[in-house]
């Protein structure tokens, strides 16, 4: 049973991960070229807050009791593109840090090269 449960939701993360616009952008953003795109995507977190607002007026008037779930839904996307700003400035600063030790390597290697020919 619990085995059976595992690879459900195995399963579904996958299909989401895979298919759900708000993660594909995400993935595309953690790349290295979409890496400077964080900062910009933490404003589509306003439409989801904007929704979530809207969804928990309707709730307030009396609106269906699912409404919740999208509330639930709407906060959950906001969350994810707000924490992705500052996590992709990290990766970014990581990234360029590597890229820049790996330049400096391949120079001072290039440098030790030519001194041997000499």
């Amino acid at each position: 049973m619990i085995r059976q449960l595992w690879t459900l939701s195995v399963h579904t993360r996958a299909f989401l991960r895979r298919y759900m616009p708000t993660n594909v952008l995400l993935d595309a953003i953690r790349t290295r070229r979409g890496l400077k795109w964080g900062v910009p995507a933490m404003l589509l977190a306003v439409p989801y807050l904007l929704g979530a607002s809207t969804f928990t007026t309707l709730i307030a008037d009396g609106g269906p009791g699912w409404l919740n779930l999208l509330v639930l839904f709407c906060l959950w996307n906001s969350m994810k593109f707000i924490i992705m700003g500052p996590v992709s400035l990290i990766l970014l600063a990581r990234t360029r840090v590597r890229e820049a030790v790996a330049a400096r390597a391949e120079r001072r290697a290039s440098t030790e090269l030519v001194e041997q020919a000499v």
